[in-house]
């Protein structure tokens, strides 16, 4: 699988030690637009492999964090690079319109 999961309790070790850019897609088990971005991300983390990873992060699972970066919708997709967040996407997109917005980070 090309992404990984993170939980509040590895988020900060996984983020502050990553050498590229990692996406990081907010999400929940209930949520239907979250089902339908998760093979678009699936398929940019293939696509863009060595340039960028993805990340998954359940906000039922892990509210610490959800909180921490005030998640407030989901799917929320917060791009962090050297350990900080530069970027910040809100709602299911297509994959043309997510490689757009995240241009810069891919």
């Amino acid at each position: 699988m090309p992404t990984f999961t993170l939980s509040d309790a590895n988020f900060d070790e996984e983020i502050g030690s990553a050498t590229e850019p990692v996406i990081v897609d907010f999400w929940a088990e209930w949520c239907g637009p979250c089902k339908k971005i998760g093979p678009i991300l699936e398929q940019l983390a293939e696509d863009h492999a060595g340039k960028v990873r993805v990340a998954k992060l359940n906000v039922d699972e892990n509210p610490e964090t959800g909180r921490r970066f005030q998640v407030m919708s989901i799917p929320t997709l917060v791009v962090f690079q050297d350990g900080q967040p530069k970027a910040r996407v809100v709602g299911a997109k297509s994959k043309s319109d997510l490689e757009a917005e995240l241009a810069e980070f891919l």
